[in-house]
Formats: structure tokens, sequence, C-alpha cells
């Protein structure tokens, strides 16, 4: 059922490629400048009066900046009467930060959560948030695709897949992985870190508490990666405890302080990740990094959402079922 209202596609500039191949798939356009003290100044070209308006900006680069660009381009449809606005955001911004974990701690997540409300968002729409409750922060409809069926879909193009183990290298995703092993009818291994405390200099070490890696292909799940401190970590550990080969699957590509050399010359196949963040320049720095498509997914969904009709299809396993295709970039 298509209502009178046609969707209008705005795209910050955080992610233009993305939202390029976005519209490809659905139905528009906005200018957004710097003045010379930094403020940000937007113009949207099209009329969006009682339009259903969907604005992509992903949280990736210059965080601050492309939040800021976002609200406004929010304000400013809710100004010119838009009749539904929808944030789609792959990275969410500031989702490390979601509870109080010490002593005055912010928590951010919730503080741009409250802003969005704020700016005139109707609806969020983003993926693989970093932990699930954020979605509670909002008083607004919240959908959180999900990258996993891409994952499977991927791993099953894996060699030997069917001896391999899924990892994780923290605690925190041990559901995740489970999840992904379960689905694949594999095992999976968790991945623990801890430091000396005895020196406060020492440095950090993994030590794999659940699952044997000997002799099987080792594929490494994590939400993110940024300085790339942690895959090096996982990757050295699951190569000493014998694993025959290690491919590292990761949902938010951001390596924002990530020294690529290095992860060039880790004992791993393959990092790939989702293009929720541009990945054109981190590919020709590093030869190991594969980068599958996500614009398909996000395309659908706003599709639905304009049209009324169910996204829980989304959730599933929809990649086996024809519906769509992974889409390596």
């Amino acid at each position: 059922m298509y209502h009178g209202n046609s969707i209008r596609l705005l795209a910050g500039n955080s992610h233009p490629e993305l939202a390029h191949s976005v519209a490809e798939r659905t139905p528009h356009s906005v200018h957004a400048s710097k003045f010379s003290n930094g403020e940000i100044n937007v113009k949207i070209a099209e009329s969006v009066r009682e339009e259903d308006v969907f604005i992509i900006q992903s949280g990736c680069n210059d965080v601050n900046d492309n939040l800021m660009e976002l609200l406004i381009l929010i304000s400013a449809c809710k100004t010119a009467s838009a009749r539904r606005i929808t944030a789609v955001i792959p990275c969410f911004p500031y989702a490390r930060m979601d509870k109080k974990d010490k002593s005055r701690a912010p928590i951010t997540a919730k503080l741009v959560a409250n802003m969005l409300v704020c700016a005139g968002c109707d609806h969020i729409i983003t993926m693989d948030l970093h932990a699930s409750q954020i979605q509670g922060f909002f008083d607004i409809p919240v959908d959180n695709l999900f990258s996993e069926p891409l994952m499977i879909t991927y791993i099953k193009r894996i060699d030997g897949w069917q001896n391999s183990i899924i990892v994780s290298p923290d605690a925190g995703g041990a559901k995740r992985v489970a999840a992904i092993a379960d689905k694949l009818g594999v095992e999976f291994a968790l991945i623990h870190r801890q430091r000396d405390k005895q020196s406060k200099n020492a440095p950090e070490r993994m030590e794999l508490l659940v699952g044997d890696v000997r002799d099987k292909v080792a594929i490494l799940v994590d939400d993110m990666i940024d300085t790339g401190h942690t895959l090096t970590l996982a990757a050295r550990t699951l190569h000493d405890k014998g694993a025959k080969a290690i491919h590292v699957l990761i949902s938010h590509g951001l390596f924002a302080e990530a020294n690529m050399a290095a992860i060039e010359e880790l004992p791993i196949e393959e990092l790939v990740v989702t293009n929720t963040a541009p990945q054109k320049e981190h590919k020709e720095k590093c030869s190991k990094i594969r980068a599958i498509d996500i614009s398909a997914i996000i395309a659908e969904s706003i599709r639905r959402t304009h049209n009324g009709e169910s996204i829980s299809l989304l959730f599933g396993d929809w990649t086996g079922g024809g519906h769509l295709d992974m889409v390596l970039l």
C-alpha cells in the first residue's frame, strides 16, 4: 500500500558512497557546507512538505560534525513541515558510551538519543548497535538491523567452514558468536583479555577461555574495530593456539586510529567489514580488507517503512531466501 506522499531521501556528508548506492534502489538532495568559522550550513533543494523524509548519516569519521549536521537536517525538515522524519544511522555515534561504568562517567548514547528526538526525529533505523539497550533510550520507534545474515552467508563461502570455530574476542560478544555458531552448526570459542595486576605498565594479553581452535578455521567476529588493538591481540592468540587459518568479520570498520600496515602483517587471511563507514581509503592501505555492501538492506528497510510493511524479514535469515543478495565492494 503506497501512501499519498513520496519518499524524500536526504544524505549528509558522512558517507556519500552509501547514500548513492541506496538512492539507486529507492527513489533526492541536500547541500551541506561550512561557514568560515566552522558552523554548518544546510540547504534542502526540494520541498519536503508532507513528505516521508529519510536522512542517511553515519556516525563515522568526523563524528561530532556529522552528528551536528544530522541534527540540523532533522530540524530543517521539521520546520519545513515534513510529515515524518526518519534518521538512517548505519553506525550509531557514541554507542560505546551506553552505561555508567565508573564514577562521573557520562551516558552519552542517551544524550544523543535525546538530541535526535528534540531535533524532531520520528523514527530511527540503525545497524548492529553496540548494546541493544540503546533502543530503550528512545521514546520513538527504533529498528536495529543486523548484519549477521550477511556474515553467515559470507562464512559459507570460506573454504573449510564446516571445520570452523566462531570466536569472540571478549565476553560481551559471547551471545553474538553463539548465535552464529548455532546457525552454522559449528563450535564457538571465547577469548578473555587480561593484564597483570602486579604492574601498571604490564602489557595486555589474551587467553582462550572456551573452545579449542587447534587445526580449525578460526572465524573471529566482533561488532567494531577502531584502533585494531583487540584484533591484534586476538589474532596472535589464535595463531599461537594452532588455528589453521584465521578470518575476521566485523560489523563497523572505523579504523580511526588503526595502524593499517600492522594489520597487513597480522596472521589473518582477510578482514571483512560492512560499509556502514567508508572503506575505500582503508582498502587501499590494507589488501586484506574486504567490504560487504549493506545498501540493499538499508534501501529495503526504507521501502518497507514508507509502505507500512513489516521489516521483521530483515531481522531474520533473509539472505538465504533469495530476497536480497550479498555484494562485496
